[in-house]
């Protein structure tokens, strides 16, 4: 075990390095999306997605509660996990942002294909799925980031066992820092 280790209350030194971070928006097709609802409950539901041009985007119909909730609200987050990916397990992307409706035909034109090749790589079954996607009510949602929240849990394992090399580890985030010394400080431990 690592000397310097008491416990794991310090994670945000356990960041994904940029190019993981890209990895794993490219290759996970799974989020959870999130939103408040208009008496201010949040609720998330699983939804695939892409990620291009540095945004998540997503579609459903334009009927669904979430929909009118976004219009009413813009600030969603996306939970992104490499479980499931050829990145293992114990990678993680929590993306605040704000969300985009988009009904125009020049997005649809570019996203349906896309979004079905990339759910359904056999051509068959992509051009089939990008008919029934291409329907009078469906819209797409852009999810533009103002933040990005990332852990590494094989850096805190490989720290934990005293084999992650130190230039790994992230500088400490303000809640790793301030508001860890202030909880501390309020339960005089």
């Amino acid at each position: 075990m690592s000397d310097d280790l008491e416990n794991y209350e310090l994670v945000s030194i356990y960041r994904l390095n940029p190019d993981d971070q890209e990895r794993l928006l490219l290759t996970q097709r799974e989020c959870v999306f999130n939103w408040c609802t208009k008496d201010e409950w949040p609720v998330g539901v699983i939804m695939s997605y892409i990620w291009r041009k540095g945004r998540v985007w997503l579609t459903a119909g334009a009927h669904r509660h979430r929909i009118s909730a976004v219009r009413r609200n813009p600030k969603v987050s996306v939970v992104i996990t490499s479980t499931g990916t050829e990145l293992g397990p114990s990678k993680t992307i929590t993306i605040k942002g704000r969300c985009v409706v988009h009904e125009d035909r020049e997005t649809k034109d570019w996203f349906y294909p896309d979004f079905a090749r990339a759910l359904r790589p056999e051509e068959d079954a992509a051009k089939a799925f990008e008919q029934m996607l291409d329907s009078p009510l469906r819209i797409v949602l852009e999810v533009i980031p103002e933040k990005y929240i990332t852990y590494d849990g094989v850096k805190m394992w490989a720290h934990t066992e005293g084999s992650l090399d130190p230039s790994e580890l992230a500088e400490p985030l303000e809640s790793d820092t301030v508001r860890l010394r202030r909880e501390i400080q309020r339960r005089n431990l």
